[in-house]
């Protein structure tokens, strides 16, 4: 099977090596062209921040060519960090069962990840745009696809937060199911916060309000997310009037105690206040939790929830395994196809050519109202002759391995000279 795949990972590379292989979605065309001119018939290439994978077919299996990997790292100028062992290859089915597990989500370093099948959308995208796709890859990339929306569809690969600042927005839309009427304040816009922010507005949060000890940073994220900021010294008055506090700040000492929470309390009725603290060390006084109206979540709390997560993904890869190796059996029997549709095509035109030949030879012992009949039997006894092996290989070809179908056709194309006939 003319299908390759050379790349590196997260298991191969440690993310300071694989950056310096990350093609942009620009990049990619110009490395697809070179890539033309090494002897590769199709080409098509994966880059993102955690993966770069090349799957390609040759022109001429026979031909030898550099490894490939020295042609990525070469175009991005990367020698001297990328080595032979950043790198791993696969070919034939186990390059179609590697796609069809990086699709379905179970090859990432997040389990399930859901990214992963749109950035391969977009390559495939590209690679047909640059002419460089065609019958095995746009087969073999379609079905990767397909694999990936049944790995989504049928198990519960992708369900349920894995990382902390996923947890934390879920976990608030478990308590406030609307969240187009409530209100957040983020304390502390870093990048754990601000993912959480991210999460937290992508659910139609009504309100976002920021506060930041640097301010600049503060105005930067709420230009991004729609939010308003307000001074790091007013988070106690704003209390008052949110639904959801995500704490995430360096500091060697609480920024909020119980003292003061219990204070807000007071004003604000039974209106609960949900508070996640990611902040390491805790940012929010531990005793505030037994405060009334007051749910209050700490970064180990949203650990054990990606563990239960995580525990129910891992669960579903039996599942997942049972899909890709179905799709792998009906690819093997789609490429199987295409050497045994060809072979009976061909030995059925032979056989046409010889019976043709031989009633030309022959015709003129017939009378002339005799030739039509003579044209229909031949026929037919060439048709009767070729009808129960060409139903048995073809049949054949769907129930047997793809060594025993490769080893009928290539009795049949030696016997019969189809071989010889092609090279004339």
């Amino acid at each position: 099977m003319n299908i390759y795949c050379v790349g590196t990972n997260h298991r191969t590379a440690p993310v300071e090596v694989r950056e310096k292989l990350w093609f942009s979605s620009g990049e990619l065309s110009a490395i697809l062209d070179l890539l033309k001119q090494q002897n590769l018939k199709e080409t098509v290439l994966v880059s993102t921040c955690n993966r770069t994978e090349l799957y390609y077919s040759f022109k001429d299996e026979l031909l030898s060519t550099d490894p490939l990997w020295q042609t990525l790292v070469q175009k991005k100028n990367a020698a001297e960090h990328l080595r032979a062992e950043n790198f791993y290859s696969f070919s034939s089915l186990n390059a179609v069962k590697h796609i069809f597990a990086v699709a379905s989500g179970i090859d990432s370093m997040v389990l399930g990840d859901v990214q992963i099948l749109n950035q391969m959308k977009e390559a495939f995208t590209v690679a047909q745009e640059n002419h460089s796709t065609g019958l095995l890859l746009n087969r073999l990339f379609n079905t990767a696809f397909h694999v990936g929306k049944r790995a989504r569809t049928e198990t519960e690969i992708g369900e349920g937060a894995v990382s902390v600042s996923y947890a934390a927005a879920e976990l608030a839309s478990k308590i406030f199911e609307d969240m187009t009427k409530r209100s957040a304040l983020l304390i502390g816009a870093g990048e754990t916060g601000e993912l959480t922010a991210k999460h937290l507005t992508s659910r139609n949060l009504k309100n976002l309000v920021i506060a930041n000890r640097t301010r600049m940073r503060a105005e930067e994220l709420a230009q991004k997310l729609d939010g308003k900021v307000i001074d790091f010294e007013k988070i106690i008055d704003e209390l008052l009037h949110v639904d959801i506090v995500i704490s995430s700040v360096e500091s060697p000492s609480h920024i909020l105690n119980a003292k003061d929470i219990r204070s807000v309390m007071k004003h604000r009725g039974n209106k609960p206040l949900f508070i996640i603290d990611i902040g390491v060390p805790r940012n929010i006084e531990h005793s505030a939790n037994d405060i009334d109206n007051v749910f209050l979540h700490d970064i180990d709390d949203l650990n054990h929830i990606i563990d239960t997560n995580l525990s129910r993904r891992k669960a579903e890869i039996p599942k997942i395994q049972e899909i890709i190796l179905g799709e792998l059996i009906q690819f093997k029997n789609w490429h199987d196809s295409l050497e045994v549709t060809p072979t009976i095509q061909q030995l059925r035109d032979q056989f046409e050519t010889i019976r043709n030949d031989e009633v030309k030879k022959h015709l003129h012992h017939f009378s002339t109202d005799k030739h039509e009949e003579v044209e229909i039997l031949t026929k037919r006894i060439v048709n009767k002759i070729l009808h129960t092996p060409m139903v048995n290989l073809k049949n054949g070809s769907a129930e047997q391995s793809g060594t025993e179908t490769q080893t009928r056709v290539h009795i049949i194309r030696h016997l019969f000279g189809l071989d010889k006939k092609d090279h004339k």
